[in-house]
Protein backbone atom coordinates (compact mmCIF):
# COMPACT_ATOMS: atom_id res chain seq x y z
CA UNK A 1 0.00 0.00 0.00
CA UNK A 2 1.24 3.46 -0.91
CA UNK A 3 0.30 6.47 1.20
CA UNK A 4 0.98 10.10 0.43
CA UNK A 5 0.00 13.25 2.28
CA UNK A 6 0.30 15.97 -0.34
CA UNK A 7 -0.98 19.38 -1.20
CA UNK A 8 -0.83 20.80 2.30
CA UNK A 9 1.08 23.96 3.14
CA UNK A 10 -0.44 24.97 6.47
CA UNK A 11 0.04 23.72 10.06
CA UNK A 12 -3.08 21.53 9.80
CA UNK A 13 -1.25 19.25 7.38
CA UNK A 14 0.85 17.87 10.21
CA UNK A 15 -2.00 16.35 12.24
CA UNK A 16 -5.06 15.59 10.15
CA UNK A 17 -8.17 15.50 12.32
CA UNK A 18 -6.06 15.87 15.48
CA UNK A 19 -6.92 18.59 18.03
CA UNK A 20 -4.17 21.19 18.35
CA UNK A 21 -4.53 24.78 19.56
CA UNK A 22 -2.17 26.33 17.02
CA UNK A 23 -3.87 24.41 14.22
CA UNK A 24 -7.33 25.61 15.28
CA UNK A 25 -6.17 29.22 15.55
CA UNK A 26 -4.70 29.05 12.05
CA UNK A 27 -7.97 27.76 10.61
CA UNK A 28 -10.04 30.34 12.49
CA UNK A 29 -7.87 33.16 11.16
CA UNK A 30 -8.14 31.79 7.64
CA UNK A 31 -11.94 31.65 7.90
CA UNK A 32 -12.11 35.19 9.27
CA UNK A 33 -9.85 36.52 6.54
CA UNK A 34 -12.19 35.13 3.88
CA UNK A 35 -15.70 36.04 5.12
CA UNK A 36 -18.42 34.03 3.49
CA UNK A 37 -21.76 32.45 4.18
CA UNK A 38 -21.22 29.94 6.98
CA UNK A 39 -22.01 26.46 5.72
CA UNK A 40 -23.43 23.99 8.22
CA UNK A 41 -21.88 20.57 8.65
CA UNK A 42 -23.89 18.10 6.55
CA UNK A 43 -25.68 14.93 7.56
CA UNK A 44 -24.18 11.64 6.43
CA UNK A 45 -21.57 8.91 6.78
CA UNK A 46 -17.99 10.15 6.93
CA UNK A 47 -14.61 8.44 7.11
CA UNK A 48 -12.87 8.95 10.45
CA UNK A 49 -10.00 6.47 9.96
CA UNK A 50 -8.67 3.66 7.82
CA UNK A 51 -9.21 0.27 9.44
CA UNK A 52 -5.49 -0.52 9.42
CA UNK A 53 -4.75 2.69 11.34
CA UNK A 54 -6.53 1.38 14.45
CA UNK A 55 -5.18 -1.77 16.09
CA UNK A 56 -6.93 -3.87 18.72
CA UNK A 57 -6.58 -2.23 22.12
CA UNK A 58 -5.65 1.13 20.61
CA UNK A 59 -7.30 4.54 20.90
CA UNK A 60 -6.61 7.96 19.42
CA UNK A 61 -7.95 11.49 19.64
CA UNK A 62 -9.71 12.98 16.63
CA UNK A 63 -11.44 16.21 15.76
CA UNK A 64 -14.21 16.06 13.19
CA UNK A 65 -17.67 17.66 12.95
CA UNK A 66 -16.30 20.59 15.01
CA UNK A 67 -16.18 18.14 17.92
CA UNK A 68 -13.40 16.52 19.93
CA UNK A 69 -13.68 12.73 19.70
CA UNK A 70 -11.97 9.53 20.76
CA UNK A 71 -11.78 6.51 18.46
CA UNK A 72 -10.82 3.12 19.89
CA UNK A 73 -10.88 -0.58 19.06
CA UNK A 74 -12.00 -2.97 21.78
CA UNK A 75 -10.29 -6.27 22.49
CA UNK A 76 -12.98 -8.05 20.46
CA UNK A 77 -12.06 -5.85 17.47
CA UNK A 78 -15.03 -3.47 17.48
CA UNK A 79 -14.37 0.11 16.35
CA UNK A 80 -16.02 2.67 18.65
CA UNK A 81 -16.34 6.46 18.44
CA UNK A 82 -17.29 8.55 21.47
CA UNK A 83 -17.27 12.21 22.38
CA UNK A 84 -13.88 12.86 23.89
CA UNK A 85 -14.49 14.24 27.37
CA UNK A 86 -15.25 12.29 30.52
CA UNK A 87 -18.52 13.45 32.17
CA UNK A 88 -16.83 13.25 35.58
CA UNK A 89 -14.23 16.05 35.50
CA UNK A 90 -13.67 16.47 31.80
CA UNK A 91 -10.49 14.56 30.99
CA UNK A 92 -9.93 13.69 27.32
CA UNK A 93 -10.25 9.92 26.91
CA UNK A 94 -7.96 9.86 23.88
CA UNK A 95 -4.78 10.93 25.68
CA UNK A 96 -3.14 8.30 27.86
CA UNK A 97 -0.67 8.66 30.71
CA UNK A 98 2.21 6.53 32.01
CA UNK A 99 2.65 3.57 29.64
CA UNK A 100 -0.08 4.93 27.35
CA UNK A 101 1.56 8.29 26.67
CA UNK A 102 1.47 8.76 22.90
CA UNK A 103 -0.76 5.72 22.47
CA UNK A 104 -4.18 7.04 23.50
CA UNK A 105 -6.37 6.09 26.44
CA UNK A 106 -6.18 2.57 27.90
CA UNK A 107 -8.53 -0.12 26.60
CA UNK A 108 -9.76 -2.85 28.94
CA UNK A 109 -11.89 -5.51 27.30
CA UNK A 110 -14.78 -3.69 25.62
CA UNK A 111 -14.24 -0.42 27.49
CA UNK A 112 -12.04 2.67 27.47
CA UNK A 113 -10.58 3.91 30.75
CA UNK A 114 -10.42 7.60 31.69
CA UNK A 115 -6.79 8.52 32.52
CA UNK A 116 -7.84 10.88 35.31
CA UNK A 117 -9.83 8.66 37.73
CA UNK A 118 -10.12 5.35 35.83
CA UNK A 119 -13.84 5.51 35.19
CA UNK A 120 -14.62 2.94 32.48
CA UNK A 121 -17.03 3.47 29.56
CA UNK A 122 -18.43 0.95 27.10
CA UNK A 123 -19.19 1.30 23.39
CA UNK A 124 -22.61 2.79 24.15
CA UNK A 125 -21.11 5.57 26.24
CA UNK A 126 -22.29 4.07 29.52
CA UNK A 127 -20.18 4.16 32.67
CA UNK A 128 -19.68 0.56 33.79
CA UNK A 129 -17.23 1.07 36.66
CA UNK A 130 -15.95 3.68 39.09
CA UNK A 131 -13.18 1.70 40.79
CA UNK A 132 -12.90 3.77 43.98
CA UNK A 133 -16.67 4.22 44.53
CA UNK A 134 -19.21 1.88 46.10
CA UNK A 135 -21.70 2.59 43.34
CA UNK A 136 -22.01 4.36 40.00
CA UNK A 137 -23.61 7.83 40.30
CA UNK A 138 -27.35 7.79 39.41
CA UNK A 139 -26.84 10.23 36.52
CA UNK A 140 -24.42 7.77 34.91
CA UNK A 141 -25.89 4.41 35.85
CA UNK A 142 -27.59 2.37 33.13
CA UNK A 143 -27.69 5.19 30.60
CA UNK A 144 -25.26 6.79 28.15
CA UNK A 145 -23.40 9.70 29.69
CA UNK A 146 -21.06 10.19 26.71
CA UNK A 147 -22.38 10.44 23.16
CA UNK A 148 -21.68 7.30 21.14
CA UNK A 149 -21.59 7.75 17.37
CA UNK A 150 -23.01 5.17 14.95
CA UNK A 151 -20.05 3.45 13.27
CA UNK A 152 -19.70 1.15 10.25
CA UNK A 153 -16.52 -0.60 9.13
CA UNK A 154 -16.51 -1.53 5.43
CA UNK A 155 -14.05 -1.36 2.51
CA UNK A 156 -11.12 -0.93 4.91
CA UNK A 157 -12.65 2.30 6.23
CA UNK A 158 -14.19 3.27 9.58
CA UNK A 159 -17.14 5.60 8.98
CA UNK A 160 -19.22 7.56 11.50
CA UNK A 161 -22.76 8.89 11.09
CA UNK A 162 -23.20 12.60 11.75
CA UNK A 163 -26.56 14.24 12.35
CA UNK A 164 -26.78 17.51 14.34
CA UNK A 165 -29.92 16.31 16.12
CA UNK A 166 -28.59 12.84 16.82
CA UNK A 167 -31.02 11.10 14.47
CA UNK A 168 -30.37 7.48 13.54
CA UNK A 169 -28.77 6.71 10.15
CA UNK A 170 -31.06 7.42 7.20
CA UNK A 171 -29.09 5.22 4.78
CA UNK A 172 -26.16 2.80 4.93
CA UNK A 173 -22.53 2.74 3.84
CA UNK A 174 -22.14 0.90 0.53
CA UNK A 175 -19.85 -2.11 0.14
CA UNK A 176 -17.63 -2.14 -2.96
CA UNK A 177 -16.40 -5.26 -4.70
CA UNK A 178 -13.17 -3.57 -5.76
CA UNK A 179 -12.20 -2.93 -2.13
CA UNK A 180 -12.94 -6.52 -1.10
CA UNK A 181 -11.76 -8.68 -4.03
CA UNK A 182 -8.51 -10.52 -4.74
CA UNK A 183 -8.85 -9.55 -8.40
CA UNK A 184 -8.03 -5.95 -7.52
CA UNK A 185 -4.66 -4.64 -6.37
CA UNK A 186 -3.32 -2.76 -3.39
CA UNK A 187 -4.63 0.60 -2.26
CA UNK A 188 -2.79 3.79 -3.15
CA UNK A 189 -3.78 6.61 -0.82
CA UNK A 190 -3.58 10.38 -0.89
CA UNK A 191 -4.77 12.87 1.73
CA UNK A 192 -5.31 16.60 1.95
CA UNK A 193 -6.59 19.15 4.42
CA UNK A 194 -8.57 21.73 2.43
CA UNK A 195 -9.71 25.01 3.94
CA UNK A 196 -13.16 25.06 2.41
CA UNK A 197 -16.61 23.62 3.24
CA UNK A 198 -17.45 20.25 1.70
CA UNK A 199 -20.17 21.56 -0.59
CA UNK A 200 -17.74 23.83 -2.43
CA UNK A 201 -15.66 20.83 -3.51
CA UNK A 202 -18.63 18.63 -4.39
CA UNK A 203 -20.06 21.35 -6.63
CA UNK A 204 -17.25 20.75 -9.12
CA UNK A 205 -19.13 17.68 -10.34
CA UNK A 206 -21.87 20.00 -11.65
CA UNK A 207 -19.44 22.48 -13.19
CA UNK A 208 -17.94 21.05 -16.42
CA UNK A 209 -16.82 24.46 -17.71
CA UNK A 210 -14.05 24.78 -15.12
CA UNK A 211 -12.26 21.78 -16.69
CA UNK A 212 -11.38 23.95 -19.70
CA UNK A 213 -9.61 26.61 -17.68
CA UNK A 214 -8.46 25.01 -14.43
CA UNK A 215 -7.44 21.63 -15.86
CA UNK A 216 -6.78 22.73 -19.46
CA UNK A 217 -8.62 19.83 -21.05
CA UNK A 218 -9.20 19.94 -24.80
CA UNK A 219 -12.99 19.51 -24.69
CA UNK A 220 -15.61 20.39 -22.12
CA UNK A 221 -16.78 17.17 -20.41
CA UNK A 222 -20.34 16.10 -21.15
CA UNK A 223 -22.00 13.85 -18.64
CA UNK A 224 -25.41 12.73 -17.54
CA UNK A 225 -26.14 13.34 -13.85
CA UNK A 226 -29.16 11.93 -12.02
CA UNK A 227 -30.23 12.69 -8.45
CA UNK A 228 -32.25 10.09 -6.57
CA UNK A 229 -32.76 10.59 -2.86
CA UNK A 230 -29.40 10.67 -1.12
CA UNK A 231 -27.68 9.27 -4.23
CA UNK A 232 -26.12 11.16 -7.12
CA UNK A 233 -25.03 9.22 -10.21
CA UNK A 234 -23.10 10.46 -13.21
CA UNK A 235 -21.82 8.86 -16.44
CA UNK A 236 -19.42 10.35 -18.96
CA UNK A 237 -18.21 8.80 -22.22
CA UNK A 238 -14.66 9.93 -22.91
CA UNK A 239 -11.77 9.56 -25.29
CA UNK A 240 -8.56 9.22 -23.28
CA UNK A 241 -5.69 10.90 -25.12
CA UNK A 242 -2.49 8.84 -25.18
CA UNK A 243 0.80 9.05 -27.15
CA UNK A 244 -0.60 6.26 -29.34
CA UNK A 245 -3.90 8.01 -30.01
CA UNK A 246 -7.34 8.14 -28.41
CA UNK A 247 -8.80 5.30 -26.37
CA UNK A 248 -12.57 5.14 -25.87
CA UNK A 249 -13.71 4.76 -22.30
CA UNK A 250 -16.10 5.90 -19.61
CA UNK A 251 -16.11 7.56 -16.21
CA UNK A 252 -18.98 6.72 -13.86
CA UNK A 253 -19.47 8.17 -10.41
CA UNK A 254 -21.79 7.61 -7.46
CA UNK A 255 -22.16 9.84 -4.40
CA UNK A 256 -23.72 8.03 -1.43
CA UNK A 257 -24.56 11.20 0.44
CA UNK A 258 -22.01 13.99 0.86
CA UNK A 259 -19.15 11.99 2.39
CA UNK A 260 -18.85 8.76 0.42
CA UNK A 261 -18.11 8.98 -3.30
CA UNK A 262 -16.77 6.54 -5.88
CA UNK A 263 -15.54 6.90 -9.44
CA UNK A 264 -14.84 4.09 -11.90
CA UNK A 265 -12.53 4.68 -14.86
CA UNK A 266 -12.89 2.13 -17.68
CA UNK A 267 -11.30 1.71 -21.09
CA UNK A 268 -7.79 3.02 -20.64
CA UNK A 269 -7.02 1.36 -17.31
CA UNK A 270 -9.54 -0.22 -14.94
CA UNK A 271 -9.37 2.04 -11.91
CA UNK A 272 -11.61 2.44 -8.88
CA UNK A 273 -11.46 5.57 -6.71
CA UNK A 274 -13.04 6.06 -3.31
CA UNK A 275 -13.22 9.77 -2.61
CA UNK A 276 -13.98 10.30 1.08
CA UNK A 277 -14.47 13.79 2.48
CA UNK A 278 -14.97 14.52 6.17
CA UNK A 279 -15.71 17.91 7.77
CA UNK A 280 -13.20 18.89 10.43
CA UNK A 281 -15.23 22.01 11.13
CA UNK A 282 -17.50 24.40 9.22
CA UNK A 283 -14.78 25.63 6.89
CA UNK A 284 -12.17 22.85 6.87
CA UNK A 285 -12.36 19.43 5.22
CA UNK A 286 -10.22 16.29 5.29
CA UNK A 287 -10.10 14.57 1.89
CA UNK A 288 -8.94 11.02 1.28
CA UNK A 289 -8.45 9.45 -2.16
CA UNK A 290 -8.10 5.66 -2.24
CA UNK A 291 -7.20 4.22 -5.63
CA UNK A 292 -7.51 0.52 -6.43
CA UNK A 293 -6.60 -0.78 -9.87
CA UNK A 294 -7.21 -4.12 -11.54
CA UNK A 295 -4.22 -6.42 -10.99
CA UNK A 296 -3.82 -6.78 -14.77
CA UNK A 297 -3.22 -3.01 -15.02
CA UNK A 298 -1.62 -2.29 -11.65
CA UNK A 299 1.87 -0.81 -11.86
CA UNK A 300 1.84 -0.10 -15.58
CA UNK A 301 2.95 3.29 -16.87
CA UNK A 302 -0.60 3.99 -18.02
CA UNK A 303 -1.97 3.11 -14.57
CA UNK A 304 0.54 5.36 -12.83
CA UNK A 305 -0.11 8.16 -15.29
CA UNK A 306 -3.85 8.06 -14.70
CA UNK A 307 -3.37 8.42 -10.95
CA UNK A 308 -0.93 11.29 -11.42
CA UNK A 309 -3.39 13.13 -13.63
CA UNK A 310 -6.31 12.75 -11.19
CA UNK A 311 -4.19 13.94 -8.25
CA UNK A 312 -2.86 16.83 -10.36
CA UNK A 313 -6.41 17.97 -11.11
CA UNK A 314 -7.24 17.97 -7.39
CA UNK A 315 -4.12 20.02 -6.71
CA UNK A 316 -5.21 22.49 -9.40
CA UNK A 317 -8.64 22.88 -7.79
CA UNK A 318 -7.32 23.35 -4.25
CA UNK A 319 -6.16 27.00 -4.47
CA UNK A 320 -9.50 27.95 -6.06
CA UNK A 321 -11.47 26.34 -3.25
CA UNK A 322 -9.30 27.83 -0.52
CA UNK A 323 -9.51 31.41 -1.78
CA UNK A 324 -13.02 31.67 -3.22
CA UNK A 325 -16.16 33.06 -1.61
CA UNK A 326 -19.39 31.11 -1.75
CA UNK A 327 -22.12 32.87 -3.77
CA UNK A 328 -25.59 31.89 -2.52
CA UNK A 329 -27.17 33.56 -5.57
CA UNK A 330 -24.62 33.25 -8.40
CA UNK A 331 -25.07 34.83 -11.82
CA UNK A 332 -25.08 31.79 -14.12
CA UNK A 333 -24.88 31.58 -17.92
CA UNK A 334 -26.34 29.12 -20.42
CA UNK A 335 -23.02 27.27 -20.68
CA UNK A 336 -22.87 26.40 -17.00
CA UNK A 337 -23.67 22.94 -15.69
CA UNK A 338 -26.59 21.90 -13.44
CA UNK A 339 -25.36 23.89 -10.44
CA UNK A 340 -28.87 24.80 -9.26
CA UNK A 341 -29.97 21.15 -9.40
CA UNK A 342 -26.88 20.10 -7.50
CA UNK A 343 -27.51 22.65 -4.75
CA UNK A 344 -31.11 21.56 -4.41
CA UNK A 345 -30.00 17.93 -4.03
CA UNK A 346 -27.25 18.83 -1.57
CA UNK A 347 -29.59 20.92 0.59
CA UNK A 348 -31.26 17.76 1.93
CA UNK A 349 -28.11 17.08 3.94
CA UNK A 350 -28.58 20.19 6.07
CA UNK A 351 -30.80 20.18 9.16
CA UNK A 352 -32.66 23.32 10.33
CA UNK A 353 -31.04 25.52 7.75
CA UNK A 354 -32.32 28.15 5.32
CA UNK A 355 -31.80 26.21 2.10
CA UNK A 356 -32.77 29.32 0.16
CA UNK A 357 -29.26 30.55 0.91
CA UNK A 358 -27.80 27.64 -1.07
Amino acid sequence: MIEENIGTTDPSSRSLGNPDIAQREYKQLLCLSRPSYKMPIPVGWFCVSYSDELKIGESKPLRYFDTDLVLFRTESGRAVLLDAYCPHLGAHLGYGIHEEVGHGGRIEGETIVCPFHAWRFNAEGECVEVPYASKIPPKAKGRPCIRAWPVRELNGVISAWHHPKGADPLWEVLKYEEANSDEWGEQTRFEWTVNTPMQEMSENAADPAHFLYVHRVHDMPQWDIKYDGHLSQGVQNVNFRTPRGSVAGSISSVANGPGQGTTRFSGLCETFLMGLTTPIDHCTSHVRFIFIQAKADEGSNIAKGLLRDIVKQFEEDKPIWEHKRYRPLPILCDGDGPIASFRKWYSQFYSDFDVGML
